[in-house]
């Protein structure tokens, strides 16, 4: 065994540990607390696995849910930008960068060259799999949103614009997830969770 490199392994993954205490925006069913990024990233990959029958195209699973588990372990530094702060959007491509060169910089050289090539594929949402993730990612947190009655929605005054632009990418990755999706938007308009223009 090379112990350098198991060294680093171990010390990524006990950095990786600490994506337990980013808090989301977005609750876990029943509206008891908020999300931690690690449970949206477990949620993420078992839902990719589910629905992949959902995908525009077939698409290789194992990179898939990989990515899915780590695209967000980079706010372990950079924070949580919620979806429609548009101050914090501004900032938010540099400070995930930089996240991502110390977080992933943590690996051996030949692991680290491949969890930051799996973030810029999320990131860019040009491959299958990462338009696929993306959808995934867009729908996951609108999933749980729905049904603790848009409490989400509703506390942060969000629009039927601002979820559309939001979730409309979706259909790159999946279109029957996005035509599901728009149901959810119209019925939460509806009841006045989201607003309407």
């Amino acid at each position: 065994m090379n112990n350098e490199r198991f060294e680093k392994q171990l010390d990524f993954i006990l950095e990786a540990d600490k994506e337990k205490n980013i808090y989301r925006q977005t609750h876990i069913s029943g509206y008891i607390r908020q999300e931690n990024d690690a449970e949206h990233a477990w949620h993420m990959a078992m839902m990719i696995y589910l629905l992949r029958e959902y995908s525009n195209e077939e698409f290789d699973i194992s990179k898939a849910m990989m990515m899915a588990l780590i695209h967000d372990i980079v706010e372990i530094d950079a924070g949580d930008t919620y979806a429609y702060d548009t101050t914090a959007k501004k900032t938010q491509k540099e400070r995930e960068e930089r996240a991502a060169q110390r977080i992933f910089g943590m690996l051996p050289d030949d692991q680290r060259d491949e969890f930051y090539a799996l973030f810029k594929e999320f990131e860019e949402c040009k491959t299958t799999e990462a338009r696929f993730v993306r959808a995934i990612d867009n729908f996951q947190p609108l999933l749980l949103n729905n049904f603790n009655g848009g409490k989400d929605w509703v506390k942060h005054g969000v629009s039927k614009s601002q979820v559309v632009g939001r979730q409309q990418t979706s259909s790159l990755g999946s279109e029957k997830i996005w035509e599901y999706t728009k149901g959810l938007i119209d019925e939460n308009v509806r009841k006045g969770t989201i607003k309407d223009e």
